[in-house]
């Protein structure tokens, strides 16, 4: 099991079975706690093959390259991540995907996950990465005309690429909360439930481009469909839309940059995928430039 020290206690992760344990009784000095994020993500490439009006990724083509998200997975390793978690655009199109996860996998103790639109998980790639990913975040907004108005693409044959990819590693479904799906929660439950993913999690639609936020009568509804939720999947949701929801949060005070960072395809640290200050990772590596980065937003997290 990997282990990481913080101000919650000491916190022990195996990334086979996702079992977490915490030993909130363990309180270390300030000095040993982990000096990076508990999860990482990377956006690998900001190609994509289908074009969703709400997607915050840049458009302008990046990728970068598995040498440089190789040593930034060592340094991440090192001190005291616990996650990595790729995307984009869509991480499958990059052309060196499978590498990069089979080095997470066999050189780092990271646990490897990576969200996808679902449609390029066929057996060739499935095979390809068999053994180096540890959970699959599959993006499914809305369900049959409502996926297929805003995704482009025939739902029936997500259904199947979701079946094959359980097959391969555990299974989240991610949704994004605006007026066309929030009506439609509980047929992604039974969609989850049928395919077998472990987890349902709630993106409540922030503003991107010309896409606006979830209005305010779009979050009342989820905030009252989450309260009477009676369902067999597990529900989660992002720390950004997740006030006014019952949560439950194990590591209450490991927040900010102690949780979480996103490294974009420029080589650039943030705190969100979404805004922010960012600072461009140098020849000193991931540390030096989070250290930057907290500087830079007055943050002692």
């Amino acid at each position: 099991m990997k282990t990481r020290i913080g101000q919650d206690g000491l916190h022990l992760f195996n990334r086979h079975t996702g079992l977490n344990i915490l030993l909130d009784e363990v309180r270390a000095d300030p000095s040993a706690w982990s000096s990076t994020p508990r999860q990482v993500s990377i956006a690998l490439t900001n190609l994509c093959d289908l074009h969703c009006s709400f997607c915050f990724a840049p458009k302008h083509p990046a990728m970068l390259s598995a040498e440089s998200v190789a040593a930034w997975l060592k340094e991440l390793d090192q001190t005291g991540c616990m996650a990595v978690g790729f995307g984009g655009g869509e991480p499958t199109l990059h052309p060196q995907f499978a590498e990069i996860c089979q080095h997470a996998a066999e050189e780092t103790r990271l646990a490897v996950t990576f969200t996808t639109h679902g449609h390029r998980l066929v057996p060739p790639l499935l095979e390809r990465i068999a053994g180096n990913v540890h959970f699959i975040r599959v993006s499914v907004d809305g369900v049959k005309a409502t996926y297929e108005a805003q995704r482009g693409r025939r739902f029936s044959a997500l259904l199947e690429r979701l079946k094959d990819a359980r097959k391969l590693a555990p299974l989240g479904i991610n949704v994004v909360v605006n007026e066309s799906t929030v009506h439609e929660l509980d047929a992604l439950v039974k969609v989850a439930y049928d395919v077998g993913a472990s987890e349902l999690l709630l993106l409540p639609q922030l503003a991107a481009g010309e896409v606006g936020a979830a209005s305010s009568a779009v979050r009342h509804e989820l905030e009252q469909w989450a309260c009477s939720y009676a369902g067999k999947v597990r529900l989660a949701v992002s720390e950004a839309g997740s006030e006014g929801l019952p949560t439950c949060d194990p590591l209450p005070q490991e927040k900010g940059l102690r949780a979480y960072a996103h490294i974009d395809t420029s080589g650039v640290i943030r705190a969100s995928s979404y805004e922010g200050p960012g600072v461009r990772i140098g020849a000193d590596g991931v540390l030096a430039a989070l250290n930057r980065l907290k500087s830079t937003i007055g943050s002692e997290a």
